[in-house]
């Protein structure tokens, strides 16, 4: 049996910083990963597909070239060897960089394995025995396969499959209306494949206000993607040109058939193979590790930071969980997850960025609202790049000031949001970001002119 002072277990974002801050303390540290450093960011998730929208994104720009005065010679074509190749590289030094930091650390030792609990503070990985007095759970999230009809059947591929694919499909079906099967479905049309969305629900991206749903439509419509919609009979079968899609049973052609389908419905966290049951850790009906505001369990002496815990889904809270349980383990801070504001992108192009409350969340919670919105077209940095689709939005409380919210569906939005979301942060009202005096030119200089618009709504 070997003893540290702590233990983590998966190596995603939250873990390597916080296996940085017990070695920088002093104390010895053991971080366990069953397959790459990184986790989901760096190997299947912001790394690689950041990559490839940066990648979809030049060959998009090179055929509007004319637009800009620019001619180039012949067809624009895409090399998807080489597209793979550049995205898988940026993983590779991602990942090796990690790896560095951690073999890098005095007092860390990194294992490499399956972790299990064989009781509270008792760790298995495969023939060794590892104790703790405090154990961290980082293990992340995978790809949800829903029981669909015929699923089981044929060929599929997730997020984690997609990133490594290094020729074209013909005909892209993407199961799924939100972030990731949004992102992968431009992406892929840009490339060159004829694209279809399929989504259960009404419409695109339902936590958002319906306006930037039906804006988000438009966009990816007016690139030749089909949309489709309300699909409550979604099932699977073989097809002589690759799998047949059952979409519904009312309305459109019953089956899009496609070359190959991308499940993009969700995520699963990866709990059901810890021994979570030997340790007495709580789980919810989804298989979320229980945590309370400071990310402890219900087990004293474990802590569940990341994906894994259900109460953040992107990067930025992993890193963020971490952020939260050092401050209050090193520094003597009394952090909590309710204290901050969730902020968030959508990255196809142009991007969505978002903030706190939407219109229709501000509503629900019985709020007197302000609105303000902007059309990109009388964005001026948005004119001169030729870039004019979306719209900036922000929603205010009438009777405080303060401000409840924003979105820019817009060029440069997934940066432009962060000036709202600083003076939310800051508790600043919206006066204070009207008389502020933003740069010129940029997207950013525009928020105190949608505040000068907004009105009761």
């Amino acid at each position: 049996m070997r003893s540290f002072d702590a233990i983590i277990i998966g190596a995603g974002q939250a873990g390597p910083s916080l296996a940085g801050r017990f070695n920088d303390a002093g104390k010895t540290v053991a971080i366990i990963e069953r397959k790459h450093v990184g986790g989901t960011c760096v190997n299947t998730g912001c790394k690689p597909t950041k990559t490839l929208v940066a990648s979809a994104y030049a060959a998009h720009l090179a055929r509007r070239s004319r637009d800009y005065g620019i001619v180039l010679g012949g067809d624009v074509t895409v090399d998807m060897p080489a597209v793979m190749h550049r995205s898988h590289q940026v993983t590779l030094d991602s990942r090796h960089g990690n790896e560095s930091w951690l073999d890098g650390m005095q007092h860390c030792t990194l294992i490499r394995g399956h972790a299990r609990f064989e009781s509270a503070n008792t760790i298995r990985v495969g023939n060794e025995i590892l104790t703790a007095p405090q154990i961290f759970l980082n293990v992340g999230a995978r790809a949800a396969i829903p029981d669909f009809p015929g699923v089981q059947d044929v060929p599929y591929m997730t997020n984690s499959d997609i990133v490594v694919l290094d020729r074209l499909p013909r005909h892209l079906v993407v199961i799924g209306g939100s972030y990731i099967g949004l992102e992968f479905a431009q992406m892929y049309r840009r490339f060159g494949s004829q694209v279809t969305v399929v989504e259960k629900g009404p419409r695109l991206v339902g936590r958002e206000d319906e306006e930037i749903s039906d804006a988000v439509r438009g966009i990816l419509e007016a690139e030749g993607i089909q949309i489709r919609t309300g699909a409550e009979c979604i099932r699977f079968a073989k097809h002589a040109d690759g799998v047949a899609v059952g979409v519904t049973c009312t309305e459109g052609e019953p089956e899009v058939i496609g070359s190959d389908v991308l499940l993009a419905v969700g995520r699963n966290p990866n709990t059901q193979d810890l021994g979570l049951d030997k340790a007495g850790v709580e789980l919810d009906a989804r298989g979320y590790i229980k945590v309370g505001d400071d990310l402890a369990t219900n087990v004293e002496g474990i802590w569940a930071l990341g994906d894994c815990n259900g109460r953040g889904a992107f990067t930025h809270t992993a890193y963020n969980d971490f952020e939260i349980v050092a401050s209050n383990l090193f520094d003597g801070e009394n952090r909590k997850v309710s204290d901050r504001l969730l902020g968030y992108a959508l990255y196809i192009d142009p991007p969505l960025g978002r903030v706190g409350m939407s219109e229709t969340e501000a509503r629900k919670a019985g709020k007197n609202i302000l609105v303000g919105t902007r059309p990109m077209t009388k964005v001026g940095r948005a004119v001169e790049k030729g870039e004019t689709l979306g719209f900036m939005k922000i929603v205010a409380d009438a009777d405080t000031k303060q401000i409840l919210g924003a979105a820019i569906l817009g060029t440069g939005g997934d940066e432009s949001i962060h000036g709202i979301l600083d003076m939310m942060n800051a508790g600043a009202t919206y006066d204070t970001l009207r008389w502020a005096m933003p740069i010129h030119p940029t997207v950013s200089e525009l928020w105190p002119t949608v505040i000068l618009s907004m009105q009761p709504n």
